[in-house]
């Protein structure tokens, strides 16, 4: 699984997130480079097959440079559980940030900048837990991951024996509670980043680290049945909206429609 901000070398929002940014699309190569680094040190401990998720909106994963042992699953729509199934051994997360409302998380969101909090059961979790607990529903287990500082300690406190790759450090200014997306965008833009080259090399290694000791790392469940609350930051016309869901299932709960009032 694949997402953008969390790579080193990706600055902002406004350059570097969308197809017409100035920067968009070094941040893809940004990102790519970072995935190919995982691939390659995942073959080195023996994987046989690897699967790209393309986890960014917009898309992030340049096919053309993508290492080409891989198969890459992209376009829209997509959603849960983003092809993963029994059949494979472990999960990566490549280039991830922090839930929203992150201390430091550099451009910390959930799903989106305009969105305050995503909690299931009342656990407040980001798109990694999401994306953990779906894993977690096929008994495969997280087993990398790579991002901002504050991305990398939300991971161990959901898999405490993850492998992570910190590859930048977003400047900590608190909590963005209450503003609205654009203040939330423009809230956690500072970081300090790792060379590219830098960051490469050390996820390759961790995640050859990671597949060596994958039957070493349990994953991050939650017991069902499911209730998901959404909450919706405040705009000009409307106060924060919330809504709520319940299943049985976990795949049923993340994918029902989300009513905010």
């Amino acid at each position: 699984m694949t997402d953008m901000e969390g790579a080193a070398g990706v600055v902002n929002s406004d350059d570097y997130l969308a197809p017409g940014a100035r920067y968009y699309e070094l941040g893809r190569e940004l990102v790519t480079g970072e995935v190919n680094a995982a691939i390659e040190g995942a073959l080195e401990a023996g994987a046989t097959d690897v699967l790209v998720l393309d986890g960014h909106g917009h898309g992030a994963i340049n096919q053309m440079l993508l290492h080409p042992a891989a198969r890459l699953m992209n376009g829209r729509p997509l959603g849960y559980p983003f092809g993963c199934d029994a059949a494979f051994d472990a999960a990566f997360m490549i280039a991830q940030h922090a839930k929203s409302n992150s201390n430091g998380g550099h451009l910390s969101h959930t799903g989106s900048f305009a969105v305050e909090d995503l909690s299931i059961n009342g656990r407040s979790v980001g798109e990694m837990g999401c994306n953990m607990l779906t894993a977690a529903y096929f008994g495969v287990p997280y087993v990398l991951h790579t991002g901002d500082a504050a991305a990398s300690a939300e991971a161990c406190a959901l898999v405490p024996d993850i492998e992570t790759v910190t590859v930048k450090w977003g400047v900590e200014r608190g909590s963005a509670e209450g503003l609205d997306a654009r203040q939330n965008e423009l809230f956690n833009g500072g970081a300090t980043h790792l060379h590219p080259s830098r960051s490469r090399e050390l996820i390759r290694a961790a995640a050859k680290r990671a597949m060596e000791r994958r039957d070493q790392i349990a994953p991050f469940q939650m017991p069902g049945p499911y209730e998901l609350v959404s909450i919706l930051r405040k705009t000009d016309s409307h106060p924060a909206r919330t809504a709520r869901n319940s299943a049985a299932d976990l795949l049923g709960v993340l994918t029902l429609p989300r009513r905010h009032v």
